[in-house]
């Protein structure tokens, strides 16, 4: 790389690792805020909430990258037009070829780290962020039940503890279950919150069941421990099963086929897989965007805002173009080759309009104007 297009590439790389870094910062802040309720119904878990937050970072990257580099590869070349460099590039026998070079490699180089983390650092955030959420949401101790309050952890199911005690232990219990057909009301003078096989339960000391008969009459059954299930009242289903965007790419590819779900999900399995592929391609798209946006056209000293609207317009529309298309794939896997021809066709038009063969064409019949034709 020549001092030149060195240059140039440090020129719009300080931009977008400011914007990667500001987005990000945004994004964070708006899916801590998602998460709050984790730090105020449980005092300890303030190391796991930054955890959960820190862990949706690899998605909302992937998801802003190719914008970020949209909107340094704008910055850069906008201000370098302003100063006049781009002129004086020109005037010096520099190529709009040997200008749009070390912005492409920049965003080959964000497709590749985008592709970085769609195929390895997602899969293994999202699947670490559920596990850790479902670790929390289990613990009901923790995160339902509140001293003193009547607190419900699933339907059907009423739980009050007049005061929580060192090490998770509940004290002076009452538990009503009105799941069966007759509901069952459990008081306890401690207890403690336990998982058995994945699920949530409570081991009851010192206690009393009473249980409604059919006759109208209540049977009355004293115990010194007792293990009260309460897995099936808590709806918390979507932690069991890995979303497709938990998954690596192979388990996207190649589903369970033995299991209701991933039968029910192979679509959208197979859409969130070609994204995940075809989306670093939007990084070279969008730059190339903005490289036609900034540099094909007349010199202006008056600026380039028209056309940077229209390059920012334009490369929005194919951000959300690429998001419905995924959407679409759910739906029909057929669609699931446009998800690559997109980006691509993007790429080809940018291509041939940084060409500029009309423009040379027009500057030879025209005479060797510089300044007239610098954009060009």
């Amino acid at each position: 790389m020549n001092t030149v297009s060195a240059y140039i590439f440090r020129q719009a790389l300080g931009p977008l690792l400011a914007i990667l870094g500001a987005l990000a910062a945004i994004a964070i802040l708006t899916q801590g805020l998602n998460q709050l309720d984790i730090i105020i119904t449980n005092r300890n878990a303030g190391w796991a909430f930054a955890w959960v937050t820190i862990l949706a970072l690899p998605q909302l990257l992937s998801l802003i990258l190719p914008i970020a580099v949209f909107i340094a590869t704008v910055y850069a070349l906008n201000r370098m037009q302003q100063e006049s460099e781009i002129a004086v590039l020109y005037g010096a026998g520099v190529s709009r070829h040997h200008i749009a070079r070390p912005i492409i490699q920049l965003a080959v180089l964000a497709a590749l780290a985008h592709l970085a983390i769609n195929t390895v650092v997602q899969p293994w955030a999202f699947k670490e962020r559920r596990e850790t959420l479902y670790a929390l949401r289990t613990d009901i101790a923790s995160s339902l039940i509140e001293e003193g309050s009547f607190t419900f952890p699933g339907e059907g199911l009423t739980l009050y503890a007049r005061q929580r005690g060192g090490g998770g232990e509940l004290r002076d219990l009452l538990i009503n279950d009105a799941r069966p057909d007759l509901p069952i009301t459990y008081t306890a003078r401690a207890g403690a919150i336990v998982t058995i096989d994945g699920a949530p339960a409570i081991v009851l000391r010192d206690g009393q069941i009473q249980r409604q008969t059919e006759d109208g009459t209540v049977d009355v059954l004293d115990f010194d421990r007792y293990v009260l299930q309460m897995g099936a009242g808590i709806e918390e289903t979507e932690y069991f099963f890995l979303k497709a965007s938990d998954r690596t790419l192979y388990e996207l590819f190649f589903p369970d086929r033995t299991t209701h779900f991933d039968q029910r999900n192979i679509d959208q399995f197979l859409a969130e897989a070609h994204a995940r592929l075809s989306a670093p391609l939007l990084n070279i798209a969008l730059a190339m965007i903005a490289l036609a946006g900034v540099l094909v056209g007349e010199f202006s000293r008056r600026g380039y805002g028209r056309r940077i609207m229209v390059a920012a317009v334009i490369a929005l529309l194919v951000r959300l173009a690429a998001i419905g298309l995924q959407a679409a794939a759910d739906e029909n896997p057929d669609l699931n080759a446009l998800q690559y021809a997109l980006p691509i066709a993007v790429i080809l038009i940018a291509a041939i309009m940084l060409s500029g063969k009309r423009a040379r064409r027009k500057r030879l019949s025209l005479g060797p104007s510089v300044l007239a034709e610098a954009g060009a």
